[in-house]
């Protein structure tokens, strides 16, 4: 069984940092990594599903052209569109996965630190949403904290395996720790172009 969506009531009507994403080094650094391991410097369409109250989302928001992020937390969507106001094209939705998936393809779908919140058939359908929604040269960039959270239906390592399952895209990156997995999937097997040009920092 899934975690409810009044756990994460009850966390956010407490603390508009629950999990302290903005005062933690390890929360930061991982972000650090998350941003570092995009090998494309801008994406047209990214969607953070889960995206809490938009740390990850803010940095995201600077390498696209268009972001929709979603969350099941009223208190949280609210947080996140706060952080996301100077950016005209982006989007916050209240929505559940998958029934509420947003309309429209995306070139990067980030799955950070949730699905191990889901029933693993749960979870399943959202990857089948997932891979519907992808363009041509899509990818999936997935972070997942590995020890195990109480209440939780899985942990990091089996929503990873999930996605490598069903996704049947190429891993073009993989990074354990101790505590965290970070892996990449991508429609196009090849990895950071080397000739591409530093972009201007106002782009």
């Amino acid at each position: 069984m899934s975690v409810s969506v009044d756990y994460f009531d009850e966390l956010f009507a407490e603390n508009d940092d629950p999990w302290a994403f903005r005062t933690r080094w390890y929360e930061q650094r991982k972000r650090d990594l998350t941003l570092a391991a995009l090998p494309r410097q801008r994406y047209e369409r990214v969607f953070e599903p889960g995206c809490a109250n938009g740390e990850l989302s803010l940095r995201l928001a600077h390498r696209c052209d268009e972001i929709v992020c979603m969350d099941m937390s009223t208190r949280a969507v609210e947080l996140a569109r706060q952080r996301l106001a100077p950016f005209p094209r982006a989007t916050v939705h209240e929505g559940r996965l998958p029934e509420d998936w947003p309309v429209g393809s995306f070139d990067l779908i980030v799955v950070s630190e949730w699905a191990y919140y889901l029933a693993p058939e749960q979870f399943a359908r959202v990857i089948e949403r997932l891979v519907a929604s992808l363009t041509a040269n899509g990818a999936v960039l997935a972070c997942h904290w590995l020890h195990p959270i109480e209440g939780c239906p899985m942990v990091g390592r089996e929503a990873h395996a999930l996605l490598d399952e069903q996704l049947k895209m190429h891993r073009t990156l993989r990074h354990e720790e101790k505590d965290f997995l970070l892996e990449m999937w991508s429609k196009q097997p090849g990895g950071i172009d080397l000739n591409e040009q530093v972009l201007d920092a106002a782009s």
